[in-house]
């Protein structure tokens, strides 16, 4: 496979897949163990480039970590010793939670990223650090920018439309500064699922959160945790949403590793499969998808923005139109994914109509051979890979490794799957 293009033939797809593990859950994770005064043991690490740099931003934030195969040990003082920069690489989540914890360190510290990150808003935090005690200093509202804390928190209302990344990077560094009950009201939160795996992983090291119907959240000082804390990431809906589509448009696939009561917003994947008729099959031991006539689904997928690309993908099989709603969610991702999925399945031959804030996809046409382009986004890599199971010939993607970000394993997963490149 070249790093530059890699061409998916045609294949009916069969076997069972082991998920891999939640960047949104191993990143979270490594935002708790910095904060945590002790050991932290992380089972299930995850290995994407996402992961990779939450590993490196608590390191330079004074943790130290130790690997081996299945295992991350982080071992903290709990305290920020902040070096004088980090780099989230280009996470969003990355940058969004972990500069309110640089924040907490009375020391200046510079948050860079790369790549389209640095496109990306951040005036959220020009607006609201301040209000905590935090000078801020950013390129009109975008990064590179410098934190000098430490943050103090209190009472504050903040704008959840945009991102609910920002919410966690204040929960989880109200959490560990709390002297006294502090609440944080939030009007028009997004993404709600992402804040119950927030809330469901600090509740893990021992933290106290309570909301009141999503839109105030009342923290809680804590005065003692276990100096040692084991948590296993569990698998990654996200990623796992591309197999299990593989599976309903050109095979049998089974997903292990995923746990069917997750707090991850992805997990929606389920609901959209039983709207198409697919064949599906739940147990302990996974998720395992049939493909089948594919009938046309309406779903709103505000709070699992992610689920875009791979509901495309669906949606080219399905006999008929298909609309997801949602479409306001895409413009700040690695890509404008509403854009370009719509530029990118075109050359597939699939019309897509934006239409306020819907995507409307006519499918149930033939997919065409041709070549499209990843735009540099994972999950425009991973959807045009699926939607080529059934294409009327050879699909070639361009820049095919933009896929390190979330799911490194994904090409060698679909090979195991017996697809060809």
């Amino acid at each position: 496979m070249s790093d530059t293009a890699i061409t998916i033939q045609p294949a009916a797809v069969q076997g069972q897949i082991q998920a891999p593990a939640s960047k949104s859950a191993m990143q979270r994770a490594c935002a708790a163990a910095l904060l945590h005064a002790g050991i932290t043991k992380i089972y299930n690490p995850g290995r994407c480039n996402d992961d990779l740099a939450a590993m490196e931003v608590i390191q330079h934030l004074g943790v130290q970590l130790q690997h081996t195969e299945n295992l991350l040990t982080v071992t903290s003082t709990g305290h920020i010793n902040a070096a004088t920069d980090i780099n989230v690489g280009e996470s969003g989540l990355g940058v969004r939670m972990f500069t309110p914890l640089a924040a907490l360190s009375s020391n200046p510290v510079s948050i860079s990223g790369h790549g389209s990150l640095l496109t990306r808003p951040m005036h959220f935090f020009d607006e609201v650090l301040p209000q905590l005690q935090v000078t801020v200093s950013s390129h009109a509202g975008k990064l590179p920018m410098t934190v000098t804390g430490p943050l103090k928190p209190k009472d504050i209302t903040i704008d959840g439309s945009l991102s609910s990344q920002f919410l966690t990077g204040l929960l989880m560094a109200f959490g560990k500064a709390a002297t006294q009950p502090v609440t944080i009201t939030v009007n028009n939160l997004k993404s709600r699922p992402y804040i119950d795996l927030t809330l469901e992983i600090m509740a893990h090291f021992g933290y106290r959160v309570q909301h009141k119907q999503y839109e105030q959240f009342i923290i809680e000082p804590v005065a003692t945790f276990p100096s040692t804390m084991d948590y296993t990431v569990e698998g990654d809906w996200s990623g796992a949403a591309f197999l299990l589509v593989a599976g309903a448009i050109a095979g049998d696939v089974m997903v292990t590793g995923l746990d069917i009561h997750s707090a991850q917003a992805d997990k929606a994947i389920l609901k959209v499969l039983e709207q198409t008729g697919a064949g599906l099959k739940m147990d302990e031991t996974g998720v395992q998808v049939q493909s089948t006539h594919l009938q046309p689904f309406h779903f709103d997928a505000t709070d699992c923005p992610d689920l875009f690309p791979p509901l495309v993908a669906l949606a080219a099989y399905c006999d008929g139109t298909s609309t997801i709603q949602g479409t306001n969610r895409l413009t700040h991702k690695e890509s404008n994914r509403a854009l370009t999925l719509q530029d990118e399945f075109a050359k597939l031959g699939l019309a897509i109509e934006l239409q306020d804030n819907q995507m409307l996809i006519t499918g149930g046409g033939s997919v065409k051979t041709t070549t499209v382009h990843s735009r540099h986004d994972h999950r425009i890599a991973m959807a045009c890979a699926v939607a080529a199971l059934r294409a009327s010939g050879p699909v070639t993607i361009e820049e095919p490794m933009a896929v390190n970000k979330s799911y490194p394993g994904f090409w060698e997963d679909l090979r195991q799957l017996q697809v060809k490149d």
